[in-house]
């Protein structure tokens, strides 16, 4: 395979506009990642992480899903191998079968940017890559590798019964990166899950009284955001199938909450009221706090039960899911609406048929009082690449406003994917190039640079107010 300068400077940028907008505007802005799944261990640790194939392929389900499609053998993938190099050997067997996949675009730009490779990462060149790359990161810790990509936050996805006491280690240093948890809930809303009453055990140890009822569960998830907001926190989030918004009542709730952990089973219909009273209360404790309350819908996970059962969750057997949206998201939004009780929003859909639905969704609850209050977020997952970034930035041009978009963000495990950021501006800059080639714009490199400016990285700023 060729491997002459394929990430260059103008990489993605089809035109002298689109050239000017990224290296003049967008480029070297800092980068404020409001959501991912990175380590604050390994954070406040800082140590370097020495091996590639550890920065690389433990835990990314998307590398995984296509090493298994390549034919690899798990034991490759995530079995146990006899080497880490034995295992990058193999994703380098699998890279080039990646072509038009955006892994192909995604592993050769964190091979030049992190560790300045300039060339194609394949079976004849994977020897000197890995020895290379791991002779950098000897020398790179975790908070080295962010402020090196200029990233100026992250926020980490968090449980309600996390501790935190990472996040307190990493704020007491002098870090470039300031690092801030999110509160994600997901497990309080899974009440017919045989672990629920272990979950609740737990609870009741983080806040030092027993939780035995809906009113004890409100008082301990009030003290968890409190101690959440203390810390920095200013995002909330959820990733589940469907947005709960059933009808309840507070005693319907209890009663159900108190049968689940008293050992009986609970039906559907009582899941849907458990969990539509619970995501509803937690949604007006974000509103309180001047939070940002996030949405991740859509995706049906754990397909394949043998590898579930061999790895675990997040074992890269989750896929697209064709899940009824926009009643739910209709009803909870409106009911909290109607009692000024509704927190800044950020949806994201993971089916893209729904795209539109999501997009106008958020346009019903806007309000005056802060622009881009209601969000469409960037594509997500399946769709975090150029053809679904496309389609996202064009269908919120069309059915909101775009210019208030807060931006990027990578929803990952690896200190390697910040370049995920660079991969979005250029085909910003590109799309909006494109706009002024047509007619479509005016060729007005300032004001389109300002634009620029703005949903990479003003927004998120303006829009979270981290401290």
């Amino acid at each position: 395979m060729n491997t002459t300068n394929f990430i260059n400077d103008n990489f993605v940028l089809q035109s002298e506009i689109a050239e000017t907008l990224y290296h003049n505007y967008a480029k070297d802005l800092p980068i404020i990642d409001y959501h991912n799944h990175l380590s604050p261990k390994l954070i406040a640790e800082d140590k370097p992480i020495k091996n590639i194939t550890d920065a690389w392929l433990d835990g990314d389900h998307y590398k995984w899903r296509a090493m298994r499609a390549n034919g690899i053998h798990e034991i490759f993938i995530t079995g146990s191998a006899s080497s880490k190099k034995e295992k990058f050997l193999k994703w380098a067997e699998t890279v080039p079968y990646t072509l038009r996949n955006p892994l192909f675009h995604w592993t050769h730009l964190e091979l030049k940017r992190y560790f300045g490779i300039d060339e194609l990462l394949q079976p004849s060149s994977a020897e000197s890559i890995y020895q290379k790359a791991n002779a950098v990161l000897e020398s790179k810790t975790p908070a080295q590798l962010l402020e090196d990509m200029k990233v100026e936050v992250i926020c980490t996805t968090d449980d309600p019964i996390d501790d935190l006491k990472y996040h307190k280690e990493i704020a007491k240093k002098d870090l470039y990166t300031k690092v801030f948890p999110t509160f994600r809930p997901d497990s309080l809303l899974f009440i017919q899950k045989e672990n629920f009453h272990n979950y609740i055990n737990k609870l009741s140890i983080c806040v030092g009284f027993s939780i035995e009822s809906l009113s004890d569960l409100l008082k301990a998830l009030e003290l968890r955001v409190d101690y959440f907001h203390e810390l920095g926190c200013r995002l909330s989030d959820y990733g589940m199938e469907e947005i709960y918004a059933s009808d309840f009542t507070e005693e319907e709730a209890d009663t159900i909450f108190k049968k689940r952990i008293s050992g009986n089973d609970i039906s559907n219909d009582e899941v849907d009221i458990y969990a539509s009273c619970i995501l509803d209360k937690l949604c007006r404790m974000y509103h309180a706090k001047e939070w940002t309350q996030q949405f991740h819908v859509g995706a049906i996970r754990n397909n394949n039960n043998r590898l579930l059962k061999q790895i675990g969750l997040d074992a890269g057997v989750d896929s697209i899911g064709d899940f009824s949206a926009a009643k739910a998201m209709s009803k909870l939004f409106n009911g909290l609406d109607a009692t000024n009780q509704l927190a800044k929003t950020i949806t994201y859909n993971l089916n893209p048929s729904q795209n539109e639905v999501f997009a106008t969704m958020m346009g019903n609850f806007s309000e005056g009082a802060i622009p881009g209050k209601m969000q469409w977020g960037s594509g997500w997952w399946f769709l975090d690449q150029k053809d679904g970034m496309e389609k996202q930035l064009n269908t919120l041009s069309n059915m909101g406003l775009l210019s208030r978009f807060v931006g990027m963000l990578t929803d990952s495990r690896s200190f390697l994917s910040f370049t995920r950021h660079e991969y979005f501006r250029r085909i910003l800059c590109n799309l909006l190039a494109e706009d002024v080639k047509q007619g479509l714009v005016p060729n007005d490199i300032e004001f389109l640079g300002k634009m620029v400016q703005d949903i990479c990285y003003n927004n998120a700023l303006n829009y979270f107010k981290f401290n």
